[in-house]
C-alpha cells in the first residue's frame, strides 16, 4: 500500500493541472483461446485542445497522469494494462511513474529502433515492464526491438502470407502474437488458423445467429422470472416456486447470496429466506445476476461480464440524470441477450419483462431510453465523437459518466459468478 501511495504520489507531481482534463477512459478486452481476458488495452481521451494541436507528447504525458490518478489496479481488476507510448515517453522515462507488473509499454512500429530507444526499452524491460511491438513493420533490415518484445500486436486482416511466415520466423518463440480488429467469429477462426494466440475486437459480442433458432425453454423460464421480480412488491411464492424448477439456478443464486459481497452472516438455505434476509431491492439483482450466468451457458465469460458493466453503469447514471435505475439495469444486463443465446434481438424483445419504448432501445431504436447504453456502446469503441454528440443531444454530463463508468467496471469484478 505504501508503494502504491508513493506512485499517486508521484504522478500527481507531474501535471496537476491536467487531471482534471480527462474526458474518457475506455478499457477493450484482450482474450485468449479459451475466451478468458488476458489484459486490457487502455484507451485515454484527452482534452479537445490536445488533439486538435496534435502534441503527442504532452497528450501522452497526460495519459499517463490520469491513468495512476484512476489507478490501474481499479481500471483491469489486476490484470494486464496496454499502453500506447511515444518515443520520448519511454526515452525520458516518463512511464516509471506507472507499475511495471501490470503495464504492458506499447512502442508504435512506426519508430526507427535508434540506439536511445533500444537501450531506454532494454532499460524498462530490466525494471519489469513489457514491451508490445504495435502495428508492426516489417523492415529490410533485422529490428533490434524484436528480440526485446513480449508481443506483437497487428491488424491481422492486413498481414500477407509471406509477412506472417517472416514474422513467425524471426520473432522469439516467446513472443505472443495479438490479433487486432477481429470483429467477428469468422475473423477468430482466421486468426487462430495463422497462429494468433490473443485477440482483440468484439468478436465475442457478435457470434453467428441462427434466424430460424428460438430462444431455449430454459429461457424462457429465465424471463418468466425476471417478470416477476419487477413486479411491487414481489410474490414471494411465485418467485420462489419459480427459481425452485431450475435447480442450476438455485445453486447459482444460494451461491451468490452466500458469497462475502453480500455481508450476509448467517448461512440462507431458502428462496424465501434469501428474500427476507436481503431485502426485495437486492434480491432481485442477485435473481437478476444468477438468471444472467444461466442465460450465458458455455459463452466467454468475457459476455457476462460485460453486460454485467452495463446494467451497472445503466444504473448508476440513471440515477445521475432521473431516469429509472432499476428498468436501465435490465436494459443494459440484457443487451447481450443475442450473444448469450446466439438468437437475434428480434426473437428476444417479444418475451422481455420490459415496457415499449425500453424493448425499442434494446432492438436498437435511438430514444431517450437508449441514450445511456448509446453512449456506453460507443465508449466501448472509443467512438469518442458519438459520445460527445449523445453528451450534447440528451444535456448529459461526460464528466459524471465516466465516474459511473468507472465504478461499473470496479463492480463488476466483485461478484463471483463463474
Amino acid at each position: 500500500m505504501a508503494a502504491q501511495a508513493g506512485l499517486a504520489k508521484t504522478a500527481l507531481t507531474l501535471q496537476p493541472e491536467l487531471s482534471g482534463e480527462m474526458r474518457y477512459v475506455a478499457r477493450q478486452p484482450i482474450l485468449d483461446l479459451q475466451g478468458r481476458v488476458h489484459a486490457y488495452d487502455l484507451l485515454f481521451r484527452n482534452d479537445p485542445d490536445v488533439i486538435l494541436r496534435r502534441d503527442a507528447d504532452l497528450a501522452v504525458q497526460t495519459m499517463l497522469d490520469n491513468e495512476v490518478i484512476f489507478g490501474l489496479e481499479r481500471l483491469t481488476n489486476g490484470l494486464p494494462a496496454f499502453i500506447t507510448c511515444t518515443a520520448n515517453a519511454l526515452v525520458e522515462k516518463s512511464v516509471l511513474v506507472l507499475s511495471p507488473g501490470l503495464t504492458v509499454l506499447g512502442v508504435p512500429g512506426n519508430l526507427e529502433p535508434e540506439p536511445r530507444l533500444v537501450d531506454s526499452c532494454r532499460a524498462l524491460k530490466a525494471r519489469g515492464f513489457r514491451l508490445a511491438l504495435d502495428d508492426f513493420a516489417f523492415r529490410d533490415r533485422p529490428n533490434p526491438l524484436l528480440g526485446l518484445a513480449d508481443y506483437i500486436r497487428l491488424e491481422f486482416t492486413r498481414l500477407r502470407e509471406a509477412e506472417r511466415q517472416q514474422l513467425f520466423r524471426e520473432a522469439p518463440a516467446s513472443v505472443a502474437m495479438v490479433a487486432q480488429k477481429v470483429a467477428t467469429y469468422e475473423d477468430h477462426r482466421k486468426a487462430c488458423s495463422m497462429g494468433f494466440t490473443l485477440f482483440q475486437g468484439d468478436y465475442f459480442c457478435h457470434p453467428v445467429l441462427l434466424k430460424k433458432r428460438k430462444v431455449p425453454a430454459n429461457g424462457r423460464s429465465h424471463f418468466e422470472i425476471v417478470r416477476e421480480l419487477y413486479h411491487d412488491p414481489i410474490d414471494i411464492r411465485k418467485v420462489g416456486h419459480l427459481v425452485r424448477r431450475d435447480a442450476a439456478l438455485t445453486y447459482r443464486l444460494l451461491r451468490l447470496v452466500n458469497s462475502p459481497i453480500y455481508g450476509i452472516y448467517q448461512e440462507v438455505r431458502s428462496i424465501e429466506g434469501a428474500i427476507t434476509v436481503l431485502g426485495e431491492a437486492i434480491f432481485r439483482r442477485v435473481v437478476s445476476l444468477a438468471v444472467l450466468s444461466e442465460l450465458n451457458g458455455d459463452q466467454p465469460s468475457s459476455v457476462l461480464h460485460m453486460a454485467l458493466v452495463r446494467a451497472r453503469f445503466c444504473e448508476l447514471a440513471a440515477r445521475k440524470f432521473r431516469g429509472d435505475a432499476d428498468e436501465q439495469y435490465l436494459l443494459g444486463m440484457l443487451s447481450l441477450l443475442p450473444a448469450m443465446l446466439g438468437v437475434p434481438m428480434e426473437e428476444v424483445v417479444p418475451i422481455l419483462p420490459l415496457r415499449g419504448q425500453v424493448c425499442e432501445a434494446l432492438a436498437g431504436t435511438m430514444n431517450p431510453e437508449r441514450k445511456l447504453l448509446a453512449w456506453l456502446e460507443s465508449h466501448e469503441h472509443a467512438n469518442w465523437e458519438s459520445c460527445d454528440r449523445i453528451v450534447k443531444t440528451y444535456g448529459l454530463d461526460s464528466k459524471l459518466l465516466v465516474e459511473c463508468y468507472l465504478e461499473a467496471a470496479s463492480w463488476a469484478e466483485q461478484p463471483s459468478i463463474a
